[in-house]
């Protein structure tokens, strides 16, 4: 089944004020992301999604990985993997050429199980399960006098919807994080997991007086509380509190997990598929990670195709560790206001409550609407 052509779409969404939002890295004023499309000499077509903005990994693609690509097998999913990062491996072992190889790979996925007719979560070796319960990822700060208010009343409308996870954004100050977290935990009651995400905003002694402040609000993970190349910190933070730490959305490939995991800095591991390096890095990951009694929640972000493909990862990820009763992993859903997430997919999850079907279609089981690529072409 060899390769007869690459192409690739940039996407863009510029929000209208009302649905701006912003994190500690500031104010996101427009979706966007890179979609790779692969074709075949056989008519099958995957597709895929790098993580990070999109010019500079279409660059990548269309100039220094396609032609490699061309006239290979796409089956030769690792094969290729390998080709693309060992060669340029001097150049590029962070960030956008492995976002870049990552969106390769998923395309090649979805080939393979189109051209086998089976779902990538089984190629993967089978699910573990066919619905995942999903934690909604929301609650970042908006342009209101009072956030706390405003956060609050969002909290209530995702248990309202069902939901009984939830993650919310902090590194604005230890004052006003505090106020936040507290007016959400009081809002949604303490039988619903809340969770809190930095986006790297602080050092490892003001993380620490953070989550010290905030023990008594049961959170159920503190993510990124640090730099990602601060690894001495992370551990820091993590013998300091009672809090589980959370990491790994902005590492790239096995050997950036390698550290983390075997030094144990973060309880909970969270590969983003569409920035690892796909679905043969994330696999790879996943394993370190189980070798050290990890648990991994994928980060989840972007189009419908990279929903789609992490849905399909975390369906095939073990539980950890196997029990009778076992701690199933967390599906991280965007709630944030994105087309390129609702309106790419002809076939959108179904998903009822916070509990979300995997697909069952061939690959990645996703069905694209031109048309709306078409729409938001940049």
């Amino acid at each position: 089944m060899k390769i007869r052509e690459i192409r690739t779409w940039v996407l863009r969404h510029e929000l209208p004020e009302a649905e701006v939002f912003g994190s500690s890295k500031g104010w996101h004023t427009v979706r966007q992301a890179l979609v790779v499309e692969i074709l075949t000499e056989d008519g099958l077509t995957g597709f895929g999604e790098a993580y990070g903005p999109p010019a500079v990994n279409r660059t990548l693609v269309d100039e220094v990985y396609a032609p490699r690509l061309v006239g290979k097998n796409a089956l030769e999913h690792a094969v290729l993997w390998e080709d693309l990062y060992t060669t340029f491996r001097d150049y590029g072992r962070k960030g956008w050429p492995v976002a870049a190889i990552s969106a390769i790979d998923i395309a090649l996925w979805d080939l393979k199980g189109k051209a086998l007719r089976q779902p990538v979560s089984r190629l993967l070796g089978g699910p573990f399960r066919t619905q995942v319960r999903a934690y909604a990822t929301g609650l970042y700060r908006h342009r209101v006098a009072d956030n706390a208010t405003a956060l609050a009343r969002e909290a209530e409308a995702y248990a309202a919807e069902g939901f009984h996870a939830m993650k919310m954004k902090v590194g604005f100050g230890l004052d006003e994080d505090v106020r936040n977290v507290r007016a959400v935990r009081a809002a949604i009651g303490g039988d619903r997991l809340l969770a809190m995400d930095a986006n790297h905003a602080y050092d490892a002694g003001q993380a620490i007086r953070l989550g010290r402040k905030l023990e008594g609000c049961d959170l159920a993970w503190f993510e990124e509380p640090v730099v990602p190349e601060d690894l001495d910190g992370y551990c820091q933070v993590k013998a300091a509190l009672r809090i589980p730490i959370a990491g790994g959305e902005t590492e790239y490939a096995r050997w950036g997990f390698r550290d983390l995991c075997a030094r144990r800095a973060v309880d909970i591991v969270q590969p983003d598929i569409c920035g690892c390096g796909g679905f043969t890095e994330a696999w790879r990951i996943a394993a370190l990670a189980s070798a050290s009694s990890l648990t991994v929640y994928p980060h989840v972000w972007g189009t419908a195709v990279g929903l789609f493909a992490s849905l399909h990862l975390t369906a095939a990820l073990p539980p950890n560790p196997p029990a009778l009763v076992a701690t199933d992993p967390l599906f991280e859903l965007d709630r944030t206001p994105n087309p390129l997430r609702d309106q790419l997919a002809l076939n959108p999850p179904k998903r009822a409550g916070d509990i979300v079907d995997v697909p069952t279609g061939p690959g990645l089981g996703l069905e694209i609407d031109r048309a709306v690529l078409e729409r938001y072409r940049a």
